[in-house]
């Protein structure tokens, strides 16, 4: 039997994803041949990292990656990948449980009287495993949660205002004895519209005890029931605490999560969205829906939690911090996912960078499987004719030595305390296995092969006289089917024959909007104590924390890394903090100005020196004030002196088109297109741009996707997780 072959272009989350269930069947080899086009010396897509051996193999990111714990697809999927390694006793991620850590402590920085403060937050942990496929929550159960939480904060928001005395508590009370107060409330308030409230909250309560199943019966007489009475009881924490929040942190935050709470679920039966879906209030950016379904404005509207999820998604058009932009409803399904819906922790933390701990086991394990990986080749044109794929223009980058046939893309680096060393991706290509002529002229002239603004082939010309050499893959004899993982703003630049022949990927390309981010990381010879940080929970986690100053809104501690970096002890840093957000950028040059890169870089450096000296004294108070940054605590091998001593740190703007985050602005997820339905019939698309059910970007909907791109060409999985809200 023929084999069909398959080109994979692309070596992300959900192109690697693909690879995996596609050979996950004993008789893959006996259908498939399989083969992966990959620019550049690793894979990774936007999680990429690297190892620099100039600075002690230290990991050098994209940005900063964490795996949420509703990542059921995500989770499943690297699970397997790690019982086939069967790596042995005495090396180092051994298994999946080695990889990630739980992780529950976030923190939110809150904007009030002209000074950041503090809002910690940590999320319960359950004995739930993530990955293991169970009976997910659908949109009824998320209501149903989402109220058991909105009662813990009503209850804690009533405790908080007796204990300062703020609401009159009697002797005789019991603990019940809000729940009145809210009854009262309510029956004065609803004696036209509502013929009995039973002198009680349990009015409300015996409504609610009863979902899923009574809203997914479309009942409208009790929807108009339970939305009614949801209104009254924000109406009346309004009535008692408004007066209170600007007196008191706790009150108001437990104030915040109680009315984005009630307001969410207002919205949810205001807008039907129980009868079609997250989707149906995609026309609405979150902050407007929120309004619209009468948040308040000041404290909710506004609030961190808010602020924080529109920088999680980078959701900020074209990088602008004045224009938040993001679908309401794939950001509230995100949302209930995230905060009701995960298993073990809220967060889980890989111990690794994102190329140790998920790349290297999914290369080693497809490569072990027969997948073939292709180094150093750039897709450069796909073009197509008569609703097929017909060809794919590459160009070969480098060539390899001519004893070497196969590139081997991975080093080894030693862990401390563990006899084996671990396999990682490097933060450049391993020269020793390139033509040693071509390998001199890469290092002599600092080439990012990698880069879309390249000067690789200026320089090539230049010295050889010649230009590089390409290839054509030819349908029928190199390929049978594509399998396009690249990401959605290489679209026009790739694919612009295709775009010409299918309207539906035109308007995908079109509508589905990316933004540039930018990161940096410092190591650092203070521990939290000892910046300044006064925020560590009971339980030791260090914080991931969000909703901060721009450009840099985000910033995690990842001292679980120290480790697997090598260090001397004279050296070895106390703290490792990672920061990102997005990037104001709008224009974007054509590839031939190279001076692009170095300049958006330089900027990302600027913005980075700015945020220590005039902003990080807000959270590190011992190591920094206004307009100073203590730089003697950053870890410099080359022992040099002041601001200087940032040069040997880590900064990077993810400008490529393929590293661009992609974006859920407004009315934008209709057009995403499953990954079959190009208008081609041998060219798939998969990505966290295409339609998964989820819509935004990260590593789950990527998983997913390559889920989908695998169940559409062989029929494997059979299930894919969240693809639905019922």
């Amino acid at each position: 039997m023929t084999r069909e072959k398959i080109a994979i272009l692309g070596g992300g989350v959900s192109a690697m994803t693909a690879a995996f269930y596609l050979t996950d069947q004993d008789d893959w080899q006996d259908k498939y041949d399989i083969t992966v086009y990959q620019m550049g010396w690793r894979i990774g897509g936007k999680g990429a990292s690297g190892r620099n051996p100039d600075y002690a193999q230290r990991i050098e990111e994209h940005g900063l990656h964490i795996w949420f714990g509703f990542y059921d697809n995500g989770f499943s999927t690297i699970q397997k990948a790690y019982q086939l390694l069967e790596r042995p006793d005495g090396a180092p991620l051994q298994t999946w449980q080695d990889a990630f850590k739980p992780h529950s402590y976030i923190a939110l920085e809150e904007f009030i009287e002209n000074k950041w403060q503090t809002w910690p937050i940590e999320f319960p942990t359950n004995d739930l495993v993530p990955g293991q496929m169970g009976d997910e929550l659908d949109i009824w159960d998320l209501f149903r949660t989402a109220y058991m939480w909105i009662k813990h904060f009503l209850s804690e928001l009533r405790k908080e205002a007796t204990e300062h005395r703020l609401l009159e508590k009697d002797d005789d009370d019991d603990d019940d004895s809000w729940l009145e107060k809210v009854a009262s409330f309510i029956k004065v308030e609803s004696l036209e519209l509502v013929d009995d409230v039973k002198d009680s909250i349990e009015h409300l309560e015996t409504f609610l005890k009863q979902l899923p199943s009574k809203l997914q019966d479309r009942n409208l007489e009790d929807h108009n029931a339970v939305k009614f009475l949801l209104k009254r009881l924000r109406r009346w924490i309004i009535s008692e605490f408004n007066e209170l929040l600007d007196e008191n942190d706790e009150i108001r935050r437990l104030f915040i999560s109680a009315d984005l709470g009630l307001t969410i679920l207002i919205g949810m039966l205001e807008d039907d969205v129980f009868e079609h879906g997250f989707n149906v209030i995609n026309n609405y950016d979150y902050k407007q829906w929120l309004r619209k379904n009468g948040a308040n404005e000041k404290y909710t509207v506004n609030s961190a939690p808010v602020r924080g999820f529109y920088d999680l998604v980078f959701a900020y058009e074209q990088g602008d911090f004045e224009k938040p932009n993001i679908e309401a409803g794939t950001i509230i399904r995100s949302m209930m996912r995230i905060a009701l819906n995960y298993k073990g922790a809220i967060m889980w933390k890989m111990q690794a960078g994102m190329g140790d701990t998920i790349f290297t086991p999914y290369y080693q394990a497809l490569e072990a499987r027969g997948v073939k990986f292709e180094y150093f080749n750039k897709v450069e044109n796909i073009t197509a004719e008569q609703g097929s794929v017909e060809q794919i223009l590459i160009t070969e980058q480098v060539a390899l030595k001519t004893d070497i046939t196969n590139y081997d893309p991975l080093v080894n680096v030693p862990v401390k305390g563990y006899d084996l060393p671990l396999a990682c991706w490097p933060d450049r290509p391993n020269y020793s296995q390139i033509n040693t002529e071509q390998a001199e002229l890469l290092q002599q002239n600092n080439i990012n092969l990698e880069s879309f603004w390249s000067n690789w082939p200026q320089v090539y010309q230049n010295h050889f006289g010649q230009a590089l050499p390409q290839k054509i893959l030819q349908k029928g004899i190199d390929f049978d089917k594509v399998i396009f993982g690249i990401s959605v703003g290489s679209l026009p630049h790739l694919c612009s024959d295709l775009l010409a022949h299918s309207p539906g990927l035109k308007t995908m390309s079109d509508k589905i909007k990316t933004v540039v981010t930018q990161a940096y990381q410092i190591w650092g010879d203070k521990t939290l104590d000892e910046l300044g940080w006064e925020y560590t929970p009971d339980t030791g986690e260090e914080p991931v924390l969000s909703g901060f100053v721009e450009p840099f809104d985000t910033w995690a501690s990842m001292d679980q890394l120290i480790d697997k970096e090598t260090w001397p002890v004279a050296l070895e840093p106390k703290n490792i903090a990672y920061f990102c957000s997005a990037m104001p950028i709008s224009v974007f040059p054509p590839k031939e100005d190279h001076q692009f890169p170095v300049e958006c870089k330089l900027a990302v450096k600027n913005n980075a020196i700015g945020n220590l000296t005039n902003s990080i004294y807000n959270l590190w108070t011992k190591v920094a004030e206004p307009s100073e940054f203590d730089w003697s605590i950053l870890i410099d091998p080359d022992n040099q002196q002041g601001i200087e001593r940032f040069d040997s740190q880590f900064w990077r703007a993810n400008i490529d088109p393929s590293e661009q985050y992609v974006m859920s602005v407004t009315n934008s997820s209709q057009y995403r297109l499953a990954t079959d339905n190009t208008g081609f019939d041998n060219f798939y698309i998969t990505g966290d741009w295409i339609q998964t059910g989820l819509n935004i970007g990260c590593v789950e909907a990527a998983t997913m996707a390559g889920m989908q791109t695998s169940q559409s060409i062989c029929g494997y999985p059979k299930y894919i997780s969240g693809e639905k809200d019922f």
